[in-house]
């Protein structure tokens, strides 16, 4: 754990001592995209991400990048962090290589794989459909830690 920490340290400092985040930055900025299509953008990067890496490095590794572009198109980073896990439920229980269905798998082996599979879609269309309404209705993620200031 210590280790993905420091890698992920030592990455962001690389990212940004090469002005990698501002760059992003200006390159989504410069074309006339709507900003809900940046966050479309960056869930599908995430969801391609947690088929394949665990979450606490996906999250180090990526967030440096992406907040920059998310606070430059003026969200609220709360909804972005809200949006940032569900995404990340989302692409640890999904096909092809969701891991969290492997850990499934590993402890329930009287099942195939194909059976895990067919029992964790509809948790993956009910996250699907949360994501759809917190980013159509950012103030539902938002409203009560905005009673916290």
């Amino acid at each position: 754990l210590f280790m993905i920490l420091i890698g992920a340290l030592i990455f962001a400092n690389f990212i940004n001592y090469t002005t990698m985040p501002s760059d992003l930055k200006g390159f989504v900025t410069q074309f006339a995209l709507h900003p809900i299509l940046v966050i479309v953008a960056i869930c599908a990067v995430y969801v391609v991400l947690g088929t394949a890496m665990e979450e606490l490095s996906m999250i180090l590794l990526t967030v440096p990048l992406f907040f920059p572009v998310v606070a430059a198109l003026g969200f609220d980073p709360v909804w972005f962090g809200i949006i940032i896990v569900i995404v990340v439920q989302i692409g640890l229980i999904s096909p092809p290589v969701g891991m969290n269905i492997f850990v499934v798998k590993s402890l329930l082996r009287h099942l195939t794989i194909g059976t895990v599979f067919r029992g964790v879609l509809p948790f993956n269309v009910a996250l699907v459909a949360l994501l759809a309404i917190i980013v159509a209705f950012p103030r539902l993620a938002t409203w009560l830690p905005g009673f916290m200031k």
